[in-house]
């Protein structure tokens, strides 16, 4: 019986070409400004390491003076310089990273080469392994590395290609702010969005910025010249700006801290030694308020940065609303068609078609309209996201198809014609068949 129904559809669309066509291009217009936004939002709300995101913790402690005008009853996000190394050295999770990040002028160690100024992870040894980085050639530093302040860089795929034309450049030497440096590894593809372990830094665009470009031991980054900054700061009392002049400052919180704990026990401990430290920070006057401290999971901590932009929210309700907005024009479109085969519907019904018979046949031919619909929305929705990538916002690289927005778009489309067939095909179905006979 379906395939009748098909088939009663596609002549029935042949008869009435314009309509058909009208129909279909509203959900087409609908389908790709909604799936356009809904494949933008999906790509930016996901997962940045499948596989390795329930294992990655962000820990907070609260060193702020308990009468800081406007604070907020959350800890800072990141840490003072001190807490930062006290956390890294506490040694209860089995690997951790503390970072920061600016940009830092880059040479090849070579006379009469040029400058170009670089974006820099500077961070510790554990960072690779914890977040999976893969290497090209060489490796990652070592902790004893970061102990010796080593003069190490770890460089991207790209600006190895573009200082060493992609070669192995192992062993070979920078100079990276008035300083020689060894390249120790060259990485691999590496881009996780949103970048979670640095969401607010401003200095290369937040949470869907572009990958660092090169990589360096933290407590070496911090011998080099104070010239450069240290990303976004947060400082409290009569000096907003110290830590522009002093990243050890007591008052400033800048330095970013990950953790891996791999079992609901291990996290358990963290959080109870993360209290104890700040117990005893309280006891020694350098913490004004009571142990105040987070511990949350990589897409805890994303959910509470909230890290979509709120445009990109209001865009896609927009989309939907246009969507709405068409299937409310294809309603009224299959009522007009629907109405124009009144009297075929009332032959049928005297002829023994039952209601329910008239309202699938109605119902099919929506459906078959939704998959046209659909169909026609893909190249549609591939058109908006080549135009979302061409604006100048960070997340525009995250634009593009994921192969499970296409099911989506399909299944949205045919759900949408569905939704609207429903009251013309009851309108339809409802035909008094002795009125149509006696017309014709």
């Amino acid at each position: 019986m379906f395939g009748y129904y098909l088939d009663l559809a596609w002549r029935s669309l042949r008869r009435h070409k314009i309509l058909a066509a009208l129909m279909t291009l509203a959900i087409a217009l609908g389908i790709g400004a909604s799936v356009t936004m809904l494949t933008v939002l999906h790509n930016l709300s996901g997962n940045p390491l499948p596989g390795r995101s329930d294992v990655l913790f962000h820990p907070q402690v609260d060193p702020r003076p308990a009468d800081l005008p406007g604070a907020k009853v959350e800890p800072p996000d990141n840490l003072t310089y001190l807490d930062a190394v006290n956390l890294y050295r506490m040694g209860v999770a089995p690997r951790r990273a503390v970072m920061g990040g600016n940009w830092l002028p880059v040479r090849k160690d070579v006379p009469d080469s040029p400058l170009a100024m670089t974006t820099n992870r500077a961070t510790t040894a554990d960072f690779f392994a914890m977040f999976g980085v893969p290497f090209v050639y060489g490796s990652a530093w070592s902790a004893q590395d970061d102990a010796n302040h080593a003069q190490l860089v770890v460089l991207s795929q790209a600006l190895n290609q573009k200082l060493f034309g992609g070669a192995d450049s192992v062993g070979k030497t920078l100079v990276i702010a008035t300083k020689t440096f060894r390249v120790a590894g060259v990485i691999g593809a590496w881009n996780p969005q949103p970048r979670f372990y640095d969401v607010d830094d401003a200095y290369d665009g937040g949470a869907f910025a572009a990958a660092e470009q090169m990589y360096m031991p933290f407590f070496t980054w911090l011998d080099l010249p104070q010239d450069y900054g240290y990303g976004s700061m947060d400082c409290w009392g009569t000096d907003p700006n110290a830590g522009q002049h002093n990243p050890k400052a007591p008052q400033c919180t800048w330095a970013q801290f990950w953790v891996e704990l791999d079992t609901p026990a291990q996290v358990a401990d963290y959080r109870a030694a993360l209290e104890q430290y700040s117990r005893q920070q309280h006891q020694l006057g350098r913490f004004q308020r009571a142990p105040n401290v987070r511990l949350r999971g990589l897409l805890d901590w994303l959910d509470y940065k909230h890290v979509i932009p709120v445009t990109v929210r209001m865009q896609t309700w927009i989309a939907f609303g246009v969507l709405l907005i068409c299937m409310v024009n294809t309603v009224g479109l299959m009522v007009a068609k629907f109405l124009r085969k009144s009297g075929e519907i009332g032959v049928r019904r005297a002829l023994g078609a039952s209601r329910r018979a008239v309202f699938l046949q109605c119902l099919v031919e929506a459906g078959v309209v939704g998959a046209a619909g659909g169909l026609l929305g893909l190249p549609m929705a591939w058109l908006g996201l080549w135009m979302v990538r061409q604006q100048p916002v960070s997340f525009a690289a995250s634009a593009h198809f994921d192969p499970s927005m296409l099911v989506a778009a399909l299944a949205l489309a045919l759900l949408s014609a569905l939704l609207a067939g429903v009251w013309p095909a009851l309108r339809a179905s409802r035909v008094a068949p002795a009125l149509q006979v006696k017309s014709l």
